[in-house]
């Protein structure tokens, strides 16, 4: 299924974190199918959402190719994703005042729902501040939400203030609601649509997905 726009919804692609099982480096910028691995995900989350913006650490030049905007971490020491949602929520609210949430997709999960934004805004259409998260395979996925930018104080209090900067200890605080997906296909293989990259073994299986079938 192909999902529509969500009006009023920022995309935001979190690509802050270590990459210590690819042996370091930006595990985003690897070739997948003849492109970076993030090109696939910017290309899945564009039609989803009315803007997006890139969260990443570092010097921002090597994204320049991408022609998005580059919004770090606005907490200090790799405060793991919660950070990234904050960076995004942040940028919204400066940069899109119209806004009301922030969708979240982790920079290393190419086949990801293309209607992953519509249900979960459909979730999360509540009268007071909702987090969707989704889940696949009875697992959360809670890099790959939809967070209400009202909730953006609340957020970096929690993450300058807490020993812990889980992401579920967080979203626990607050009204939350979890989306379901389905497997999805892709090029004849069946997999868990928030299969993500985290070590070489993995881009191999990634590309192997997306490589075009023997003629």
């Amino acid at each position: 299924m192909t999902g529509a726009i969500l009006p009023k919804t920022i995309g935001c692609v979190l690509a802050g974190g270590l990459s210590r099982r690819m042996g370091g480096g930006d595990k985003a910028l690897k070739a997948l199918g003849g492109k970076p691995m993030l090109a696939h995900v910017i290309e899945r989350l564009r039609p989803q959402v009315s803007a997006m913006v890139l969260n990443a650490n570092g010097d921002p030049a090597r994204f320049e190719d991408f022609g998005l905007p580059v919004a770090p971490d606005p907490i200090e020491g790799f405060a793991g994703p919660l950070a990234g949602v904050l960076a995004g929520l942040r940028w919204a609210e400066t940069n899109a005042p119209h806004a009301r949430w922030v969708a979240s997709a982790a920079a290393d999960t190419p086949f990801f729902p293309s209607d992953l934004v519509e249900r979960l805004g459909k979730a999360a259409d509540q009268p007071q501040p909702t987090i969707a998260l989704a889940a696949s395979g009875g697992h959360r996925h809670p890099v790959f939400g939809l967070w209400p930018v009202a909730l953006a104080d609340d957020l970096e209090h929690f993450l300058r203030t807490e020993s812990t900067r889980k992401v579920l200890a967080w979203v626990s605080r607050h009204a939350n609601v979890e989306v379901a997906f389905e497997p999805t296909h892709v090029n004849g293989a069946t997999l868990d649509p928030f299969f993500n990259a985290n070590t070489p073994d993995d881009m191999a299986q990634a590309a192997g997905y997306v490589a075009e079938p023997q003629a």
